[in-house]
């Protein structure tokens, strides 16, 4: 990927947009049709959302409300959360999503993201990845599923490299530890899973600053997401592609 791409991340609960720390302390954040025209218009590359309770409640992804936010979207729109089948993942594509994200069903069935490359073409499909510290690991880093509330003992840096393997066409890993805690990405991880894949890498968890943006580039990352700046005005897209520019990195215009 020659420039890098900006993505704000709209994570769903109940209808609205949320944010928390550390992935718990939710505050809300306003309405999700709204936030996503708001965003095409601003100049946005991607766009995220992700239902964040529908696999600790054991269901399926909000068809409705994905299919208002498709509605308003102009650029690429990627869709997470309770997608736990190929059935699933039809259903989030035909209601406007241009890619599904997978996480706690494709790390327990890692033939789902065989199965949805097969069905829907490998553009169409990401694994996204919590992760959080675990030194007993090999790369010091843990997968966490359901939310980021159970951890597995798998390291995080093998499960990428096996995702792409499957042919998950972008890989997403949110550091726990940062996320919420506007502190910065998590650069190690950034930098330890573009060395294991060829897929784009997104950088999420931890932006505070247009600095932490710039760092996640200079690490790796292809595509910039975040939510909290965005969402409560702190750093505007045009001023946080600017910025970058001007310190040297390619940005879509």
């Amino acid at each position: 990927m020659s420039k890098v791409l900006i993505m704000p991340c709209l994570d769903i609960k109940d209808g609205r947009v949320v944010k928390g720390v550390h992935f718990v302390g939710l505050q809300d954040a306003g309405d999700p049709v709204e936030s996503a025209r708001a965003y095409c218009d601003a100049g946005a590359d991607e766009l995220a959302f992700l239902d964040i309770t529908a696999t600790i409640e054991g269901r399926k992804t909000m068809l409705e409300t994905v299919k208002k936010v498709a509605a308003v979207t102009t650029v690429p729109f990627t869709v997470g959360g309770g997608i736990k089948s190929a059935a699933d993942a039809e259903a989030v594509l035909a209601a406007g999503a241009d890619r599904v994200s997978m996480s706690s069903a494709a790390f327990r069935n890692p033939a789902l993201i065989d199965e949805a490359v097969k069905l829907f073409g490998r553009e169409k499909v990401v694994v996204a990845i919590d992760v959080d510290k675990n030194a007993a690991l090999p790369s010091g880093y843990e997968v966490y599923v359901d939310g980021g509330n159970t951890a597995t003992g798998k390291d995080a840096i093998e499960w990428a490299k096996e995702a792409e393997a499957r042919g998950a066409s972008i890989i997403l890993p949110t550091s726990k530890a940062c996320d919420g805690a506007k502190t910065g990405y998590d650069l190690p991880l950034i930098r330890g899973i573009k060395e294991v894949v060829s897929a784009p890498v997104v950088a999420s968890g931890g932006a505070g600053s247009k600095e932490h943006f710039l760092e996640a580039a200079q690490a790796g990352a292809d595509i910039l997401l975040a939510a909290s700046v965005f969402h409560f005005g702190e750093i505007a897209v045009p001023d946080l592609k600017e910025y970058l520019a001007g310190q040297g990195i390619a940005v879509a215009k």
